[in-house]
C-alpha cells in the first residue's frame, strides 16, 4: 500500500485531535491552530486525488486489523478527494473572511472554543465524505449537528439562542428519522457495510421480498437527510441561523454543513441502495416536487426579505431545492448536475456572506436593505463581490452559476416528463433571483447624499484595512470565475468519480 492511502483516515484523525488541542489554547493560537490543520488536510486531500487519478481506481482503507463487519472501512475515489479538498478550501476561506467578525463578537476567553466546533466540524465532514460504513455516518451526522449548533450559538445574543434551539430541534428531528431508516435497512439485510447493504438490497428487490420495508427505509433516511439539509417545507430553523450567527459561522454552515448531508444522501443513493431502486421507487418524485418548491418560495421568501443575510439565507432555502430538483430527475445527469451545483452554491454562498459583511461593515453595521445605499461605493471590493455573487446565482456568463443552471436544462432534457416543469421552474426562479440580487446591487450602487452618509455614521474601507476579508473576497471571486470559464475540467471529475460510485 503507497502511504499516500493513509492519508484520508490521518486526516480524520488530525481533524479530530485538533479540537480538543485547541482546548487548552487561546484563541490566537487556536486560530492558527485550526488554519495549519485545515491547509495540511487540503494539501492531503490533493495527493489524494492526483494518487487515484493516476490509478483510475477506488481503493478500500481497513481500520485497524479486522475486516468488516468486525472492523470499520473508509473508501476513496475520485469523488471523495474531489470534495474532500474543495471543502478545506471553502472552509479556509470563510475562517479568515471571518477572522474580525470573532474577535469582535465572540467573548476573547471563548475564542478556542470557536475553533473546538470548526475541528470538529471539519472532522465529521471528511467522515462522511470518506466512511464505507452506514452507522459510522449517521455516528458523525451527530458530530456535525452539535458543532454547528455550537457555531450558531458562540455569539450569545437572544436571537442566536433561539437560532441554535430551532436549529438543533429540527436538526434531531432529521437525525432520528435517519437512524429509523438504518435500522430498517440493518434489520433486512443484517449489514452495515455500505458495499454489503448494497449487495442485498439487490437481491431482496430482485427477489419481490420486503419491498414496503426497503420503501420505508428509504423513505425515513431520504427525508431524515431533507430535514437536516433545509429542504422546503423544513428550512424553518435556516433564516435565523444564517442570518443572526457571525460571519464565518454563517458562511461555513450555508457553503459546507448542508452539503454535507446531501453528499451522504448521494452515497446512500449509490453505494447502499442503487440508484434503479431508487429511481423506481418513485421516492425521487417526491424530492423532484420539494426541490421545485423550495426553488420558487425560497426566493419569494428572500425577495420579502429587508435583511440582507436573512436574504441571502432564504436564497440558499432556493439553491437546495435546485440539488433535490436534479435528483428528482433520475437520471445520472440530473446527479452530476447536483453535484457541480454543490460546489457552486458553496463557493458562491460564501462569497455573498463574506461580501455582505463588507458591505454592511461600511454601513456602520446595519443589515437594513435601506442603509445599504452607496455601500458599493464606500467599500469597493466589498461591493464588486457581491456584485460578482449576485451575477453567478442570477445565472450569468462566465461565472459558475451559469454552468449550474445549463446542466440541469440539458438533464432534463433526458426526461420527457418532467421537462416542461423543470424548464418554467428554472425561469421563473432565474427571474426571481435576478429581482433581489440584482435590486440590492442596484441599491448598493446607488448615490447617497454626502450629509446622509456623515449623519448615519458611514465610512469608506479600503482594501487594507480589512487584509483577511478582502484576500478571502479575491479568492472566492476567483473560484467562481474558473468555475465559470474552465467547468468542463471540473464536472470530467464529477463524471469519473460517479461512474466509480455505481
Amino acid at each position: 500500500m503507497a502511504f499516500v492511502q493513509n492519508f484520508p483516515f490521518i486526516s480524520i484523525l488530525l481533524s479530530l485531535f485538533a479540537g480538543p488541542v485547541s482546548s487548552v489554547l487561546n484563541g490566537k493560537w487556536a486560530k492558527r491552530l485550526n488554519l495549519f490543520i485545515i491547509t495540511v488536510i487540503g494539501v492531503m486531500s490533493a495527493a489524494v486525488l492526483r494518487f487515484v487519478l493516476g490509478t483510475g481506481q477506488e481503493y478500500v482503507y481497513t481500520m485497524g486489523h479486522f475486516p468488516a463487519p468486525w472492523g470499520n472501512e473508509i473508501r476513496v475515489g475520485i469523488l471523495e478527494a474531489v470534495m474532500a479538498l474543495f471543502f478545506c478550501m471553502i472552509m479556509f476561506l470563510c475562517v479568515i473572511g471571518g477572522a474580525l467578525e470573532r474577535e469582535l463578537e465572540i467573548e476573547e476567553s471563548k475564542q478556542n472554543l470557536y475553533y473546538i466546533m470548526v475541528n470538529l466540524l471539519l472532522c465529521s465532514l471528511l467522515a462522511l465524505i470518506y466512511t464505507n460504513d452506514l452507522f459510522t455516518a449517521y455516528v458523525f451526522v451527530e458530530i456535525n449537528t452539535i458543532s454547528a449548533c455550537g457555531l450558531i450559538m458562540i455569539k450569545q445574543t437572544g436571537r442566536t439562542f433561539e437560532a441554535a434551539v430551532r436549529y438543533m430541534i429540527m436538526s434531531l428531528l432529521g437525525s432520528g428519522l435517519l437512524l429509523l431508516g438504518l435500522c430498517f435497512l440493518y434489520s433486512l439485510t443484517g449489514h452495515l457495510l455500505m458495499s454489503n447493504i448494497k449487495e442485498q438490497a439487490t437481491l431482496l428487490y430482485a427477489s419481490g421480498e420486503y419491498h414496503i420495508p426497503l420503501l420505508v427505509s428509504i423513505c425515513l433516511m431520504s427525508v431524515g437527510i431533507a430535514i437536516k439539509s433545509a429542504l422546503y417545507p423544513f428550512h424553518t430553523w435556516l433564516p435565523d441561523a444564517y442570518g443572526y450567527s457571525t460571519l464565518s459561522s454563517a458562511a461555513i454552515l450555508s457553503a459546507l454543513v448542508s452539503k454535507g448531508y446531501i453528499f451522504l444522501l448521494v452515497k446512500i443513493f449509490y453505494r447502499v441502495i442503487g440508484f434503479d431502486i431508487i429511481r423506481e421507487s418513485k421516492v425521487i418524485n417526491v424530492l423532484f416536487v420539494f426541490g421545485v418548491a423550495g426553488m420558487i418560495m425560497g426566493s419569494v421568501n428572500a425577495i420579502r426579505e429587508n435583511n440582507i443575510n436573512r436574504m441571502i439565507a432564504y436564497s440558499s432555502v432556493a439553491q437546495i431545492g435546485y440539488i433535490y430538483m436534479g435528483f428528482g430527475l433520475g437520471t445520472t445527469s440530473g446527479i452530476i448536475a447536483s453535484i457541480y451545483h454543490i460546489v457552486s452554491h458553496a463557493a458562491t454562498k460564501s462569497l455573498l456572506f463574506v461580501a455582505a459583511s463588507g458591505i454592511t461593515d461600511a454601513s456602520a453595521k446595519s443589515n437594513n436593505f435601506f442603509d445599504l445605499t452607496g455601500a458599493g461605493y464606500r467599500n469597493k471590493l466589498a461591493g464588486i463581490a457581491f456584485t460578482a455573487g449576485s451575477l453567478s446565482m442570477v445565472g450569468f456568463p462566465m461565472f459558475s452559476g451559469f454552468i449550474s443552471k445549463l446542466l440541469f436544462a440539458q438533464a432534463a432534457m433526458e426526461n420527457r416528463h418532467k421537462i416542461m416543469i423543470t424548464m418554467i421552474a428554472l425561469a421563473i426562479s432565474v427571474i426571481l433571483n435576478a429581482v433581489y440580487f440584482m435590486k440590492t446591487v442596484i441599491r448598493i450602487y446607488t448615490p447617497e447624499k454626502k450629509t446622509v452618509v456623515i449623519d448615519k455614521g458611514f465610512e469608506e474601507i479600503g482594501f487594507w484595512e480589512q487584509p483577511s476579508k478582502s484576500a478571502a473576497l479575491v479568492c472566492f471571486i476567483a473560484l467562481n470565475v474558473f468555475l465559470g470559464l474552465f467547468s468542463e475540467p471540473v464536472i470530467g471529475l464529477i463524471e469519473k468519480g460517479l461512474a466509480m460510485f455505481s
